[in-house]
Parts: C-alpha cells; sequence; structure tokens
C-alpha cells in the first residue's frame, strides 16, 4: 500500500476530514490531497514524523523503501532529483516484472541501484557550474 492510501485510511478511521488533518500537522488542505491522490510525498522526513506522532504510530509505517529514496532525492537535490528519483524507481520496477528474482534479490538490486544514483548525484556536483549550485 502506498503512503497516500496509507494516510487517507488513517484519516478516515480517526474520522478526520482533510482539512482537519492538515490543521493537525501543519500543511494545508492542498497538501492533504496530494499526498493522498498520490501526486506528492512530504518534502521532510519531519512531517512524517509529525504524522506518525499524531497517529501514534511507527513512522516506517509510513515509508516504503521507494519512498524513503524519493524523499531523500528531495531533501538532497530538490522537486528535480526527486522526479528523477521516482522515474529511476519506475522503471527498475519494470525489470522486475517478469518475477523471476527472490523478494531479497531485487532489494540487493534496488539498494545498488539507488546507490549508484548518490553516487552519480555526488560526482556530478564536481563538474557543476558554480551558477548553478
Amino acid at each position: 500500500m502506498k503512503f497516500g492510501d496509507k494516510l487517507k485510511d488513517l484519516r478516515k478511521e480517526k474520522g478526520l476530514t482533510q482539512t482537519e488533518l492538515g490543521k493537525e500537522i501543519g500543511v494545508s488542505l492542498r497538501t492533504i490531497i496530494s499526498y493522498e491522490t498520490g501526486r506528492s510525498y512530504p518534502k521532510k522526513r519531519e512531517i512524517y514524523s509529525k504524522l506518525a506522532n499524531f497517529f501514534n504510530i511507527d513512522i516506517n509505517f509510513f515509508l516504503t523503501e521507494d519512498e524513503i529514496f524519493i524523499t531523500e532525492a528531495k531533501e538532497k537535490y530538490g522537486s528535480r532529483g526527486a522526479t528523477q528519483a521516482a522515474e529511476l524507481v519506475a522503471e527498475i520496477g519494470g525489470l522486475f516484472a517478469g518475477g523471476e528474482l527472490s523478494e531479497p534479490d531485487k532489494d540487493a538490486i534496488m539498494r545498488s541501484l539507488q546507490q549508484a544514483y548518490w553516487d552519480a548525484k555526488e560526482n556530478n556536483k564536481k563538474y557543476t557550474p558554480n551558477k548553478y549550485k
């Protein structure tokens, strides 16, 4: 289950409107709608933490490994980095469509590719002109 679906289910279990939840964690109605529809994820881990505290659950409930990767990319590199990370996750997912690998093997490959992404981003910083930093 994706982050947005989990959030929506928890909100409904508590009998809250999207507006009420937004006020509780300090974000707008529009932001809650974007989260629940899967159009965006929290930009900072602080929001995940506020949600976990509010719903009295472990923060890891909200985050899949892919979502952690996308959130970290957004924190480090902004919207463009998050978009690139999401595209990478989607493309990698296509590699596993045949179902030939075990889950631990899929996880190991995903972690390796994510690490390669971070390494490439760091390496590219060396060659980026100062005016773009």
